[in-house]
């Protein structure tokens, strides 16, 4: 049996959500025998050299990817991209870029078509963009934004479902189902993870409090539910076990995922004076007139 996959795990840096360490990641997948995992933290990169070298090290295959905030008309919600070759690695990177250039903070369908290729763009599920149109019975327009997403991505474009027991997402399944067999659209199962054990939740939570500058005995907050676990194979196959496809996917996209990011040296950049004298130069004649200058 083909292994599953995680996709969406937020480590320690997605600031003040994730809950997640790399170093005990990677021993959980040692522990549970996970050939790969994913990251794809909120907003951000940071954590990429690490977690890829902490994975080669222990045998096992790195997944580079990130969570961006994507805007869609007037809305804005999570899109996990991951990539496939060293290119798709560059344009995530430049996507990472445009996100902050926004004053805002998002990537809109202009950054996607010109930064897609090698990129595997899974839909958001639930709290995805798609997700929030069904959930608001705007079925028109979740269709529309799927289709948007399919014509940039064409084959590295997957239909995403969850399930972690969010309000709407027996509603959202039954929509992305149909939508994934009219189209022809591979579906992939996940499971969102924010923490890796499942009594680390009320830790969680907590953390969440703090990043919204909340209370734990507030209603109307942000929370996540008990299910943001890190779950094994087994967990994940009886949870679909009437769409075992969803999670034989996550081994394909695992499978076209190759790249791994080597460590380079910090490039930086040339300086010249208006004389066309390099760093060394400059430095060198600036120091011989300062001390002239003493000297007198």
């Amino acid at each position: 049996m083909n292994p599953f996959i995680h996709l969406r795990v937020h480590t320690a840096y997605s600031l003040c959500e994730g809950a997640v360490k790399i170093p005990d990641l990677i021993d959980v997948c040692e522990q549970e025998q996970i050939p790969a995992v994913a990251i794809t933290d909120t907003n951000n990169m940071f954590g990429i050299m690490e977690f890829a070298t902490k994975c080669s090290e222990h045998g096992i295959q790195p997944i580079i990817g990130t969570t961006l905030n994507f805007k869609y008309e007037d809305t804005i919600a999570p899109l996990p991209l991951l990539a496939q070759t060293e290119q798709g690695y560059g344009h995530l990177m430049k996507l990472m870029t445009a996100f902050y250039f926004h004053n805002d903070h998002f990537v809109m369908l202009h950054d996607l078509e010109q930064h897609s290729e090698d990129i595997i763009c899974l839909s958001g599920g639930i709290n995805g963009i798609a997700g929030k149109f069904v959930v608001e019975k705007a079925i028109d327009k979740a269709t529309n934004y799927l289709n948007a997403l399919s014509k940039i991505f064409h084959n590295n474009f997957y239909v995403e479902i969850s399930r972690m027991g969010e309000p709407g997402e027996i509603v959202a399944e039954e929509f992305f189902v149909n939508y994934a067999i009219e189209t022809k659209t591979p579906l992939v199962a996940t499971n969102e993870v924010f923490f890796l054990k499942k009594d680390m939740h009320t830790a969680q939570d907590v953390l969440m409090c703090i990043a919204d500058s909340t209370y734990v005995n507030v209603q109307e907050r942000r929370k996540l539910t008990t299910e943001h676990y890190l779950k094994t194979s087994k967990e994940m196959y009886e949870l679909f076990s009437d769409i075992p496809e969803a999670v034989l996917n996550t081994s394909i996209i695992a499978k076209r995922c190759s790249f791994m990011p080597i460590k380079k040296n910090p490039e930086l950049p040339l300086f010249l004076d208006d004389d066309g004298n390099q760093e060394e130069e400059i430095m060198e004649n600036k120091a011989r007139a300062g001390l002239i200058e003493k000297l007198e």
